[in-house]
């Protein structure tokens, strides 16, 4: 089975402009992220798709391979779409460009021993929930799913309420999602269903249509997205404390 993954990186960004060129300990950011999972040895390859000339030269400058993609693309999964019609392999997994400490072992976990061709398909990584701030922020969507971890229901809420019972545990979804091209497919031709628009999640879509949406629990699986200039700041700190510097180099 051949897998590849592809980190969407745009530069317009509404609380941090250019986020993928933000320089951190001498290198860009998209950078940080093309290296980490670049490590990964179950990936045929990794892919920078982006719409931004600046984000293409810059990966030019480090002999990163990347794809200009349409301009008019509103998600992530569009970008992926596009490129799935240019390389063909059996899934493809989204990789946020603005995780420069993406989990390894969570994008491992994404890729599934196998993949059906027949239907459409995806996964997606949940990491438990453990404090009350995570829980309530909207940010952070909150994921359910049956007993074949087919994913039921994805809310800005606390779900499932605990009227009942609090002996359970809440799971968040991580910018971790893979597809098989018939999903993608799906997701480029459809329209946005109704749980998707009144949520504003664009993984509801397939929810909302019945698709087969995989989930995969990654305990302990830390995420720090850069959003704003505090998260930028944060992830410069951590590494440095990591020994992780380039300054200087070309």
């Amino acid at each position: 089975m051949k897998t590849i993954a592809v980190i969407p990186a745009r530069y317009g960004s509404t609380r941090l402009a250019g986020k993928p060129l933000a320089d951190i300990c001498g290198k860009p950011m998209v950078w940080w992220v093309y290296q980490r999972v670049c490590q990964i040895e179950e990936l045929e390859g990794v892919y920078v798709a982006t719409d931004d000339d600046r984000i293409g030269q810059c990966c030019g400058k480090y002999g990163i391979p990347y794809f200009m993609t349409k301009s008019t693309h509103r998600t992530a999964a569009e970008r992926l779409w596009e490129v799935s019609g240019r390389i063909e392999v059996d899934f493809y997994l989204q990789i946020n460009g603005d995780e420069p400490l993406v989990d390894m072992e969570a994008v491992r976990a994404a890729i599934p021993e196998k993949v059906p061709l027949d239907r459409e398909f995806g996964t997606n990584i949940v990491t438990p929930v453990r404090d009350a701030a995570q829980l309530m922020d909207p940010s952070n969507i909150k994921a359910i799913f049956d007993k074949d971890m087919r994913a039921l229901y994805m809310s800005r809420t606390p779900v499932p309420y605990p009227f009942q019972s609090i002996r359970f545990d809440y799971y968040k979804h991580v910018g971790i999602i893979g597809y098989n091209k018939k999903m993608l497919d799906f997701y480029a031709q459809s329209r946005p269903g109704r749980w998707e628009t009144i949520e504003g999640i664009d993984t509801l879509r397939f929810m909302d249509y019945g698709k087969e949406l995989r989930l995969v629990i990654v305990d302990g699986c830390r995420t720090l997205s850069v959003d704003t200039q505090k998260d930028l700041d944060e992830v410069r700190k951590i590494m440095v404390g990591q020994g992780e510097v380039h300054e200087g180099e070309d």
